[in-house]
């Protein structure tokens, strides 16, 4: 693999939620060995990079967020050994990989948090969490009335060796996602050896989750308007990145900090992107955008102005694991995202959002920077919104008081093959049904099935990837917006290159050019129509 310590910069990266990419075992769950017998999907797609959701042992209370243990792996997925091997395996077909750590919290059933509990209240252990007294007669109160991530209280009561009630003990997810405390040096020095572990594995990024939230405000205030948030955003979690990039910096081939950072405020994002800090951060912003013209210009002037004065290159993401996939997001009447308008029986026209995603692909993939592919979205899947309530997963289901439908329909496995489920995600004469049920609709979407029809989305996205990975223009650099018609996108990138995308209500004529590189659905003639991107030649070579 070419030693290109800036690769991180214009990458294609490939999100692989290992519990549904696909299952080598056959007990239902994707697996390490179902990743390492589907490379050749990722190669030929043309991915530069993998990023990896959690698969540490875990005893799966927020599918695998809830680590007890980030230096090995957990039995459902595989082991140690098979993880050493796909990465070289990855290495040799010229895919870089990027691990998920989760430094916020830990599980319940980590070493140290167990310790905390069974050593009662003078367990040294208890200073790497938050233990606090509650308030009020007998401390039948919490500390804080603060709101978790998932919804819901953020405290929960221990009861101590003896019987009686204890103090309580912070958790901003679910109750068996115990919050470190990152005041503490050992807390720091863990993390930082478990950075030193995986890159001597070889891996060349780390996605680092909820990457705002480790530092808490230790005088424990309420939330509060016109006060620094208690647990979001503290300044003192810039330190923790600032050490994190020194380790990044001291291996070879250029190792990259990649930051779940979900902010509203450009400038405050932009600073765990200073020199010293992370590489990369998600652009949520532009993942939770309406489709529409106005608003997308905006976000991305906004992103890229947020973006240059600190030297990093933006990124650019549509779906994750989190969040509602975009066939189904572009296809409402409101086409934004945030979780919290996420509902049960939106009207939804797939074929609308369909050819909308097609569309936003080539809009995502010829922007600046980097950008990032959830598995799935190249075969156009869409959310599965009919899972019966006895088969979900997600705690933000319950936690949410069942309001929120919560993430496991954008987590359904991979259809690969196939007229029925599982659709190939198990291997034949498997018993064990896929942990989450597969629409029988996505026999049209499997791999094989679109494989050569050049009107796929995943022939889309092929040759978008090939032809980005050809062109000098494409990846890290600068845009220049062209005029265009009301509701219509176009910039160019030099050299020669322009990409248009028509979010307006009717077909407009396309700007002299050279030649027709990729376009994300047919033309009129030579006019654009509504919801379709196309990439042009804009001079000749």
């Amino acid at each position: 693999m070419a030693d290109n310590s800036s690769w991180w910069r214009s990458a294609v990266i490939y999100q692989v939620y290992p519990r549904s990419f696909a299952d080598g075992d056959g007990d239902g769950i994707g697996d390490v060995a179902g990743i390492r017998s589907r490379l050749d999907h990722l190669a030929a797609l043309g991915v530069d990079a993998i990023w990896f959701s959690p698969w540490y042992p875990s005893p799966m209370a927020d599918a695998g967020y809830d680590v007890s243990d980030y230096r090995d792996i957990d039995p459902v997925f595989g082991t140690l050994a098979e993880v050493e091997a796909l990465i070289a395996e990855a290495h040799a077909l010229g895919i870089r990989s990027i691990v998920d750590v989760v430094p916020n919290h830990c599980s319940d059933a980590h070493p140290w948090f167990r310790a905390a509990l069974a050593g009662g209240p003078a367990a040294p252990e208890r200073e790497l969490f938050w233990f606090r007294a509650g308030r009020g007669p007998g401390g039948d109160l919490p500390p804080t009335d603060w709101t978790g991530e998932f919804g819901g209280p953020t405290w929960t009561r221990t009861t101590d060796p003896d019987g009686t009630p204890g103090d309580w003990y912070l958790h901003l997810f679910a109750p068996q996602q115990p919050d470190f405390n990152w005041d503490h040096p050992r807390v720091r020095a863990e993390f930082e050896d478990i950075l030193r572990f995986w890159f001597e594995r070889g891996v060349d990024g780390i996605r680092i989750d909820s990457a705002g939230l480790l530092v808490k405000d230790g005088t424990l205030p309420e939330v509060h308007p016109d006060r620094p948030h208690p647990f979001r955003d503290q300044d003192g979690v810039h330190d923790v990145y600032r050490a994190w990039r020194r380790i990044a910096d001291s291996y070879p081939g250029g190792r990259a900090l990649v930051g779940e950072v979900w902010l509203p405020d450009r400038q405050r994002f932009a600073n765990y992107l200073r020199p010293d800090e992370l590489h990369t951060a998600f652009n949520f912003d532009f993942l939770g955008c309406a489709w529409d013209a106005t608003a997308l210009r905006e976000s991305i002037d906004g992103t890229l102005a947020a973006h240059a004065p600190v030297g990093a290159p933006a990124t650019w993401v549509l779906s994750n694991h989190d969040v509602t996939r975009h066939v189904t997001r572009y296809g409402r009447a409101d086409t934004r995202f945030s979780f919290a308008a996420k509902r049960e029986g939106i009207p939804t026209d797939l074929e609308l959002g369909t050819r909308r995603a097609r569309a936003a692909a080539l809009l995502s993939l010829a922007l600046p920077g980097a950008a990032y592919v959830y598995q799935g979205e190249e075969l156009g899947l869409w959310e599965v919104e009919d899972i019966p309530y006895e088969l979900r997963q997600d705690p933000m289901w319950e936690r949410s008081g069942r309001v929120d439908p919560g993430r496991d329909g954008c987590r359904v496995p991979l259809p690969w093959q196939g007229d029925t489920p599982p659709f190939g995600f198990s291997p034949d004469g498997a018993n064990a049904a896929p942990w989450l049920p597969q629409p029988a609709d996505w026999k049209d979407r499997t791999v094989r099935a679109q494989t050569g029809d050049p009107h796929s989305m995943l022939e889309l996205y092929r040759a978008a990837l090939t032809l980005r990975r050809a062109e000098p223009a494409l990846g890290d650099g600068t845009l220049t917006w062209l005029p265009a018609p009301h509701g219509v996108l176009a910039f160019a990138r030099e050299p020669g290159f322009t990409c248009l995308v028509n979010l307006g209500g009717a077909a407009v004529p396309l700007p002299a050019h050279d030649r027709l590189l990729l376009a994300s659905g047919p033309l009129d003639d030579d006019r654009l129509p509504p919801d379709t991107a196309v990439w042009l030649r804009t001079r000749s070579a």
